[in-house]
């Protein structure tokens, strides 16, 4: 006999609030929502994706969107694709000056994205062995993946192998 496990799925679904100006408001944070209109079909994996004609209401300080469900007045809400930017080749990488913006960040030079400033901090002992990774200061990219190393005692900064 075999025995089939069917899996279950939350779907939260939200009603939006309008605001003063009878704008809807993201449930999120409360800032106004962009009204995206419907487009054309759009082909993923080789099958038709209809919800991409469907209008939508996005969010891109929370980067979420959301869409109505039959028209009852309630919304379900998605993630919001980011427009991906091509990464450059490491090799390619000149050094780079970098300098800390007021929020601790600057943006890779690798993406394009916002990166994290690491401070250096004393030796650490793992796992008997000591770790030198973050002894120094460097930028830390989440999104690509890379590590910027500084030269010397410039601002100039060296992407680097971890």
């Amino acid at each position: 006999m075999v025995q089939l496990k069917a899996t279950v799925t939350e779907m939260a679904v939200t009603k939006l609030e309008r605001n003063a100006q009878n704008n809807f408001v993201c449930p999120s944070c409360g800032k106004e929502l962009h009204f995206v209109e419907g487009g054309a079909v759009k082909v993923v994996d080789g099958r038709a994706d209809m919800s991409a004609t469907l209008p939508r209401y996005e969010c891109e300080s929370c980067g979420v969107y959301y869409q109505e469900l039959l028209g009852s007045g309630f919304y379900d809400n998605f993630p919001l694709e980011r427009a991906k930017r091509k990464l450059m080749r490491t090799g390619d990488i000149p050094p780079t000056e970098l300098k800390r913006e007021a929020d601790g960040k600057c943006e890779c030079p690798r993406c394009g994205e916002r990166m994290d400033y690491v401070e250096g901090r004393p030796v650490t002992i793992v796992d008997g062995k000591p770790d030198m990774e973050n002894v120094k200061d460097h930028f830390n990219c989440p999104y690509c993946n890379s590590v910027y190393r500084r030269i010397a005692t410039t601002n100039y900064f060296q992407w680097s192998e971890k």
